[in-house]
């Protein structure tokens, strides 16, 4: 009787390990047992990244509002805490943007901000 070795696939699962291997460097990108760490690796930290690079996103969204707000003359806080009692719905990633493309606008937020505190 043949032997049955399967080897299609074998070589499919070789071939998209190799795949995802794509631009490693060394022995890393040919070597199955090294691919196959690497790659496993590779996968756990673009997971966690993921979730890091919203932190890092809104962390600088609120440095930039901080800076702008400071222009303005008013704190971080307490424009924040202005807007949400003028009941502005705007986040903050759309108001960094605004402080950094249109900053007349925002002058005018920060206003509004302002006189919701007083």
């Amino acid at each position: 009787m043949v032997r049955v070795t399967n080897a299609v696939a074998t070589h499919r699962r070789k071939k998209r390990l190799l795949k995802q291997a794509k631009g490693f460097v060394g022995d890393r990108k040919n070597h199955l047992r090294l691919t196959a760490n690497s790659v496993m690796n590779a996968m756990a930290s673009n997971y966690r990244h993921r979730k890091l690079k919203k932190r890092d996103f809104r962390r600088l969204w609120t440095i930039r509002l901080g800076v702008a707000a400071k222009i303005n003359g008013i704190s971080y806080s307490k424009l924040i805490s202005g807007l949400k009692k003028a009941n502005c719905l705007l986040n903050r990633k759309m108001l960094s943007d605004m402080a950094i493309r249109d900053p007349s606008s925002f002058a005018s937020i920060a206003g509004a901000a302002k006189q919701a505190l007083a």
